[in-house]
């Protein structure tokens, strides 16, 4: 890297007006090939919704890709082949933030938390997730989803357990909030329409937020990322180069300060464009084909 790169990074912020297209290539190659705290772990190849059976060797083949880059992964549900990701990932070294996906279903969220209960036992959890935004969706009521933290804090004593949500519910429900072991903080700019150039400021301010409520407790940014390519959202505009810079803030933040981030995420994954619009397929670092979307001359994935 050339001694102007490397004092760019040197600074607070990272003066992205003055790269070039392949110094902005070369800059996120490296922070990639340095290590993120944590990534999304995204299951579904092409073809394939949630609901689909997950098999051994594909959570295999992915893990395979990612596990020179990251300390820990993140996943979303315990069932329909899911609940075998956290014990593949100990075979690869990485920790585990395991999530029991909550909805309006009984039978599959009864499902879902006696799994989480049960890979907790078998070593294969750092920190349980009881539900991903359940309150944002309105899927059960505060009560409800109370009663399942609870439930499972009480089976799991030796485990953290936290639930996932937009940063703001943290402020808004107070019992949630006191009911967490540590507070996992969905962290997106881009979908409150923010520019590119200040969403790195934004995103502070949404963890800091829920900083201020959690009481001591340990903040995790459970999610954050940007998109790159689809249909903008008022000042937030899907682009490589966008993501990229919003890639390289958050990461140089998070080894900086010491911030756990997990990131969203590590595939594309086409299912997506169905509750997100055409955004939804393009999140990841890798790509639906599970190729680096961004690369440089000098370095590679």
């Amino acid at each position: 890297m050339s001694k102007r790169l490397e004092k760019l990074m040197s600074l607070a912020g990272v003066d992205f007006n003055s790269l070039t297209e392949e110094d902005l290539k070369l800059l996120f190659s490296q922070c990639l090939n340095n290590g993120v705290h944590g990534l999304c772990f995204s299951p579904y190849q092409e073809g394939q919704n949630p609901g689909d059976r997950i098999t051994e060797e594909q959570i295999h083949r992915r893990m395979k890709i990612i596990a020179p880059y990251t300390k820990w992964i993140r996943s979303f549900s315990c069932t329909d082949g899911n609940e075998l990701i956290p014990g593949i990932a100990k075979e690869y070294g990485i920790k585990t933030l395991v999530g029991a996906w909550l909805g309006n279903d009984p039978e599959i969220n009864e499902r879902e938390v006696q799994n989480l209960i049960e890979l907790v036992n078998q070593g294969h959890v750092d920190i349980a997730a009881v539900g991903n935004e359940v309150m944002y969706r309105h899927d059960l009521t505060e009560d409800e989803l109370l009663g399942f933290i609870y439930r499972v804090k009480e089976a799991i004593p030796n485990t953290p357990v936290g639930y996932v949500d937009a940063y703001y519910e943290f402020e808004n429900r107070p019992n949630i909030t006191n009911a967490c072991d540590v507070i996992l903080a969905n962290c997106y700019p881009y979908w409150e329409g923010c520019h590119i150039d200040y969403s790195f400021l934004y995103m502070k301010d949404m963890f800091y937020r829920a900083m201020r409520v959690a009481n001591g407790k340990k903040v995790i940014i459970s999610e954050t990322g940007w998109p790159s390519q689809g249909t903008g959202l008022d000042g937030a505009n899907p682009s490589a180069e966008n993501f990229m810079k919003y890639f390289i803030n958050t990461q140089k933040w998070s080894a900086e300060d010491d911030i756990e981030v997990f990131y969203f995420s590590s595939f594309d994954e086409s299912w997506k464009v169905g509750s997100e619009g055409d955004v939804g397929a393009y999140w990841g670092i890798w790509d639906k084909d599970e190729s680096l979307k961004f690369q440089t001359a000098q370095v590679s994935g």
